[in-house]
């Protein structure tokens, strides 16, 4: 954007927002025709001989700086556009097919970054200032907002948004992605039926969600389900579900409801299945026990590197519930409570992929013993910018085959058969 075209934004901004809402800093959706209206007249009398396009770029501006999140607007509304990041004023960056670039787009100034922070977090009755740096939100649509400003910020307000998925995926869209194979996703689906404990790991922006989200749309549909999020992106389509949203605490630091509340709420509303967006803390331990008193087929997501740094994870998440367990009691928890681990990684070309699906295969001594089922394998590809490989079969067999067969579901050998064609399917 020139110098001169933000001049002629701000100069109408100012024109048309005056009298607008509560004097213009927050005009409401119903006062857009009259900003329209007001916006043709102010132009007019600036007396500028714009071209059609350029006209409309200024008008489409305006409109985004009074009713949307300004010069962010256009990224939010691009569908290829999964994550936006304004490191400052002038440095906005946006995440396409998992892959992170530097964006034209600019703010005015580091005020014009704050008054879009505001815009989003006022309805919501949250406060950004110099005593409360950092806040957490959600916009309309799902999507989820992180702000930072100073003093925390040293550069500038900053602003995280990872934007909601309209669409809801299943597994099958996530073979069509290349993200798992045809017969992983009849494995997966196959667990989730069976009332398996499964966990799913990985890092930041690794697709963790979307894959819970896959999983949790297995659950056959009379089963009644219980999802407990920081921020609500679970879309079940079901229809016996219940969705609990945890609460920050207020100014005044009260009023908190904490996700490890919400578990053991939980506990007490009948649930058949328990879906956690996240463990993160103490609600670990609560989702163990819960896992281990009748409520099979839960699921939740951490963060973990590898199977096995997630099982070292749920370990120290609970003890910081606070009650004193030895480390063997402990494990022997996690062993029966969970039976599976999928691991979720975003390869080195953005890409999103299942890297290890894992069995919980009982303990040696004061260890879990960690069986891996089928695990990402990389091959030699036509391109180094792209990872090429699948899914392979370690060629050993779960242990809770028979709890799977029990329910009438059936797989062909080449299932578990190192190097088979990965599209063996399962049966019911």
């Amino acid at each position: 954007m020139s110098e001169e075209h933000r001049k002629i934004k701000r100069s109408l901004v100012e024109a048309v927002g005056t009298g607008l809402g509560d004097g213009g800093a927050h005009p409401k959706e119903a006062d857009r025709p009259a900003a329209e209206q007001k916006l043709s007249e102010a132009y007019g009398k600036l007396g500028l001989t714009l071209n059609e396009a350029a006209r409309g770029a200024l008008f489409t501006d305006v409109m985004n700086d009074l009713f949307g999140l300004g010069p962010i607007q256009a990224l939010l509304d691009d569908p290829s556009v999964t994550e936006i990041m304004v490191n400052r004023a002038d440095r906005v960056y946006a995440e396409r097919a998992g892959k992170p670039g530097r964006t034209n787009v600019t703010f005015d100034d580091d005020a014009h970054v704050r008054l879009i922070i505001e815009r989003i977090l006022l309805p919501l009755g949250k406060r950004l200032d110099a005593n409360n740096p950092l806040a957490d939100a959600r916009l309309p649509d799902g999507s989820r907002v992180n702000a930072v400003i100073p003093p925390v910020a040293i550069a500038g307000a900053c602003l995280t948004i990872r934007k909601f998925s309209k669409s809801r995926l299943g597994l099958d869209d996530l073979v069509k992605f290349g993200s798992v194979t045809p017969a992983v996703a009849d494995f997966l689906r196959a667990c989730v039926l069976g009332k398996l404990n499964i966990v799913v790991a990985g890092g930041t922006g690794s697709g963790k969600t979307t894959l819970l989200n896959a999983l949790s749309g297995c659950i056959p549909d009379h089963e009644r389900v219980v999802t407990i999020e920081d921020a609500a992106e679970l879309k079940l389509h079901q229809d016996h579900v219940i969705t609990l949203e945890a609460k920050r605490p207020n100014a005044d630091g009260t009023g908190e409801v904490s996700i490890r509340d919400l578990v053991r709420n939980a506990l007490r509303m009948r649930p058949e299945r328990i879906v956690v967006g996240e463990c993160r803390g103490g609600e670990a331990l609560d989702m163990l026990q819960a896992m281990n008193t009748g409520h099979d087929g839960s699921l939740t997501t951490l963060h973990a590197n590898s199977p096995r740094d997630a099982i070292s994870r749920i370990e120290t998440m609970a003890l910081m519930a606070g009650i004193e367990f030895p480390i063997r009691a402990l494990r022997e928890q996690i062993g029966s409570a969970v039976q599976v681990i999928v691991q979720q990684a975003r390869l080195r070309d953005g890409s999103r992929k299942i890297t290890n699906v894992t069995e919980l295969a009982g303990m040696e001594g004061d260890k879990i013993v960690l069986q891996e089922l089928f695990k990402f394998k990389e091959v030699p590809g036509p391109t180094v910018d792209k990872v090429h490989g699948s899914l392979q079969a370690s060629g050993l067999r779960p242990q809770f085959m028979a709890k799977l067969e029990t329910t009438g579901i059936r797989f062909t050998a080449a299932t578990f058969t190192p190097g088979a064609p990965p599209v063996a399917r399962a049966a019911a």
